[in-house]
């Protein structure tokens, strides 16, 4: 297998949209640049000969031959663009002040595009996509659900170490308690949350999600416009 020779990995902002990627071929990636987007994809492993005594191996090589788009994601992804350059039509107010406020200019700490985009995504799929046109999508993830865990709606984020994480998942509380707070009767909205961690050192850690910690992230990181953080703090936490 060809080793490709990179010398700057390094050819996208964090804070805007991914304009540009690295190119793979039947040998692995090069150092050819590609002007798009990376389209959401997996490789698929091959099982490497075994030896006697020895363990199966899979082969980890990142060959086109072995990629396979993620179809469902990229549609989506494409419609929470669309709609994204189109204004966010059709959120609530409460939705629209916080996206203004994550997205404002001038920011002091400003937002990675990826936890944006996620937090877009959440919204896209909960208010706008029956408005949009397009419901098969949700219809979609409930059938993916109804096969895997009957009853047990989900809807996963993969975001990469350092991106942000437990700052989205600030986001997406923040979103759905303030909208429950504004509209106690709207559905769409909940202000009862469940964090799981796997240990009591991640659960501490995680403590900055509740908005009455000293070091609640809302506050420290500009989740939650000043305004609206009394507002947030009304919930049962």
């Amino acid at each position: 297998m060809r080793e490709a020779v990179i010398e700057n990995p390094v050819i996208n902002s964090a804070f805007t949209e991914p304009r540009r990627h690295f190119k793979f071929d039947d040998d692995g990636i090069t150092s050819e640049i590609v002007e798009a987007r990376r389209p959401s994809a997996y490789f698929i492993p091959v099982a490497q000969p075994k030896k006697r005594g020895a363990q199966l191996q899979l082969g980890t090589e990142w060959t086109d031959d072995r990629r396979r788009e993620n179809d469902y994601i990229n549609e989506v992804r494409a419609a929470v663009g669309d709609w994204r350059r189109r204004g966010y039509p059709g959120i609530t107010r409460t939705t629209r002040s916080l996206l203004d406020h994550w997205r404002r200019p001038g920011r002091e700490r400003r937002l990675f595009f990826c936890q944006l985009e996620a937090v877009e995504t959440a919204i896209y799929l909960a208010e706008c996509v029956t408005k949009a046109g397009k419901p098969y999508l949700v219809t979609r993830l409930k059938e993916a659900n109804d096969s895997a865990n009957p009853g047990l709606d989900r809807l996963a984020f993969k975001m990469a170490t350092g991106s942000g994480k437990t700052v989205v998942m600030a986001m997406l509380i923040a979103w759905q308690a303030l909208n429950k707070i504004e509209n106690p009767q709207d559905a769409r909205f909940s202000d009862s949350f469940l964090i799981v961690a796997p240990g009591i050192t991640i659960r501490d850690r995680l403590r900055v999600l509740l908005p009455n910690d000293g070091g609640n992230y809302y506050r420290a990181l500009d989740v939650v416009p000043a305004e609206l953080m009394e507002r947030l703090n009304r919930g049962g936490w």
